[in-house]
């Protein structure tokens, strides 16, 4: 029997860590107490291994909560884009935006392309990266937003959810720009943009250019008052080219014959 398999930490051990909220500890602490004794650790040595591996554990799970929270349809990186596709963009800016340094100074993003050429999947890595350097995300469609919007206005809770989507460090609002906003979605818009400029980060994916979002408005006042305060505080990443989705399809997967 290992010296790992034969420790039992008594109750008394446990409930100090319980105390201390080091509970997380107790099942590593066997394997960490035989590596100890295989390297002759001394006690300050052997208490930083642990103590890092706490650190390590408690970072994991705040990614994980923070990635539960973000609302990401797929949870994807930078790492498994897909150079190889036939898209054209600015490879520069991308590497940059990935620095996440717009973060830091309360910039934007929008991602704006044709149908299918990644601009969604690009979102949620940008979001992703956020999270994994300790920011608050959340990703929603831009349809669900606004229907969540008007439904919180139903029940007199609009200010409450309104919070909901300023407070996070980075809001990642995907196609924007579908369809024609009525009045009340335009007003809604607006609290919006407006709620996050200077204080926090958008990211907007549309495929439609930049140029043609006012006309989206029901009111052209409201349009460029939000617009202009989003597009001078933006960087513009425009993705060209062929469907970035015809690469994951079922189709494209299969094997020759």
């Amino acid at each position: 029997m290992t010296a790992a398999a034969s420790f039992t930490a008594s109750s008394d051990l446990k409930q100090v860590l319980k105390r201390l909220k080091l509970s997380g500890i107790l099942p590593t602490l066997p394997d960490r107490l035989a590596l100890a004794k295989q390297q002759h650790m001394d006690y300050a040595s052997f208490l930083e291994l642990m103590l890092s591996d706490e650190i390590t554990r408690r970072e994991q799970g705040n990614l994980d909560r923070r990635l539960r929270q973000a609302g990401f349809e797929d949870i994807v990186t930078l790492e498994q884009w897909d150079s190889t596709a036939n898209v054209q963009y600015d490879q520069q800016l991308l590497k940059e935006l990935f620095g996440l340094h717009f973060l830091e100074r309360h910039e934007h993003v929008l991602l704006v392309g044709p149908v299918g050429v990644g601009k969604s999947f690009l979102a949620q890595a940008l979001g992703h990266a956020a999270c994994r350097a300790g920011y608050s995300v959340l990703f929603t469609r831009a349809d669900a937003m606004l229907k969540q919007l008007a439904a919180a206005r139903a029940d007199y809770s609009f200010d409450r959810e309104l919070r909901r989507f300023v407070a996070p460090d980075v809001l990642a609002i995907d196609d924007f720009g579908l369809h024609k906003l009525t009045a009340q979605q335009s007003s809604d818009m607006y609290d919006v943009i407006i709620g996050r400029h200077r204080h926090s980060s958008l990211i907007v994916t549309s495929n439609r250019d930049v140029a043609e979002w006012v006309a989206l408005f029901d009111d052209p006042i409201l349009a460029n008052s939000a617009l202009d305060r989003l597009a001078h505080n933006s960087y513009q990443l425009v993705i060209e080219g062929e469907s970035y989705r015809k690469r994951t399809s079922p189709h494209a997967r299969r094997l020759p014959q």
